[in-house]
């Protein structure tokens, strides 16, 4: 069993909605659901698109996929979420928009924001005790002799690469997709999240997402509301 602390929308926010959609899953249910053509992508194409990303549902990584270190429970850690949210305020995104990263779609700010890379620090470093150590074989599944010596660094350190000074904000979209599909894909996203995409995003909560089994999908446990006293539950 793994946990990992993201960033999601609430279910019923208008960016959630349309991102399950295109995902085909709502991560805070079981149930996957039909993805439907869009645009000049078949439904076959969508789904092929989106199939890395549907596993781990719409989110933005705060703290990555870890196991519980032995000294943890999943209640203790629920605990410091609620205490960590309680103490934390929102962050305003003014705008996401659609960019590509690595090959694959995701929204990220429009502009650079300290303070979200402040607050994503901060809940690394909170949250960093809960963690076991990564195994070896966890190690190699993250290509350490392709990462860069900061990276792998951060890997060792904190059991993922891409925090601090390294780290992106960004809502996965899809897998890795080509240079000759890449330019309809992002006509589809774009047909998708254009209008929702010109409100501002607050990131007013942690959402605790739990893996069962390893390759099972990942599903919200509860949602913490940031600068409140209580936690929604939502599982």
């Amino acid at each position: 069993m793994r946990y990992a602390i993201y960033f999601t929308p609430r279910q019923d926010e208008p960016l959630a909605r349309i991102a399950a959609n295109w995902l085909g899953r709502d991560p805070f249910g079981a149930a996957t659901r039909p993805v439907e053509a869009v645009g000049e992508l078949s439904a076959a194409e969508v789904a092929f698109h989106t199939a890395s990303a549907r596993r781990y549902g719409f989110h933005a990584t705060l703290k990555a996929p870890f196991r519980l270190a032995p000294n943890e429970t999943e209640a203790s850690l629920r605990a410091a979420l609620d205490t960590f949210a309680e103490a934390t305020p929102p962050v305003i995104i003014p705008r996401l928009v659609v960019g590509q990263i690595d090959d694959f779609f995701a929204l990220v700010p429009e502009q650079p924001l300290p303070a979200l890379n402040s607050f994503a620090g901060e809940v690394v470093r909170a949250f960093d005790s809960f963690r076991a150590p990564l195994s070896e074989a966890e190690i190699e599944r993250r290509s350490p002799d392709s990462l860069k010596p900061d990276e792998f660094r951060n890997l060792c350190q904190w059991g993922y690469p891409y925090v601090f000074e390294t780290f992106r904000f960004h809502m996965t979209l899809s897998g890795r997709v080509g240079p000759q599909e890449s330019q309809r894909v992002l006509a589809a996203i774009d047909s998708l999240f254009a209008d929702v995409l010109q409100r501002p995003v607050s990131v007013d909560a942690l959402t605790l997402f739990v893996e069962t089994e390893p390759g099972a999908p990942f599903m919200v446990l509860s949602h913490h509301a940031l600068g409140h006293r209580s936690a929604r539950k939502t599982a």
